[in-house]
């Protein structure tokens, strides 16, 4: 098609052959891809398991479940001490993380992730990464925190950042 007036760009690859995603993650993220068994009786998905040797491998110590409405957004935020372990139930969320670590191979990088009810796993954001979700479906979203350290109600390990200051901005036209 030789059409002047057609304005296009071709798609970059975003996974090899295999399936498997081309993106860099920042340093210590973790994604660990879920598999949903599924039988005439029903689904089940493993969450989490100290066998899958997934680091920072600390005990459970605190689960939480959180619901987004659809096309909000949660964040940003960051910890000192723990890590986050992340798994979307139901719904599709994008996690947007942001490496403002000075001393980090991949400060200043910038991740999108997206997790669903289709895509499920396990994503691990450690300390320091800068971090925000967006429901981006068109019904509720459902996810499970399991971070390293028990939440202290009287001095709270969370850090919000004003979203000004980080290099990232929601699409809040998702197309609907």
């Amino acid at each position: 098609m030789s059409n002047s007036s057609v304005v296009a760009s071709k798609d970059l690859s975003t996974v090899d052959s295999s399936g498997k995603r081309k993106e860099t993650l920042i340093h210590g993220v973790l994604v660990r891809p879920a598999v949903t068994q599924v039988d005439e009786r029903g689904e089940i998905a493993e969450m989490y398991s100290t066998l899958w040797g997934v680091e920072p491998d600390a005990p459970l110590a605190h689960v939480y479940m959180s619901m987004i409405r659809p096309g909000k957004v949660k964040g940003w935020v960051y910890h000192k001490e723990q890590s986050d372990r992340m798994f979307s139930l139901s719904g599709f969320v994008k996690y947007v993380l942001w490496d403002p670590r000075p001393d980090s191979p991949t400060h200043g990088m910038i991740n999108e992730i997206h997790l669903s009810e289709r895509n499920r796993g396990l994503l691990l954001i450690p300390p320091y990464v800068v971090h925000a979700l967006q429901n981006i479906g068109h019904i509720d979203a459902v996810f499970v925190n399991m971070p390293t350290q028990p939440y202290n109600h009287g001095s709270p390990d969370k850090y919000r950042v004003d979203k000004d200051s980080v290099p990232y901005s929601f699409n809040r036209d998702l197309g609907w």
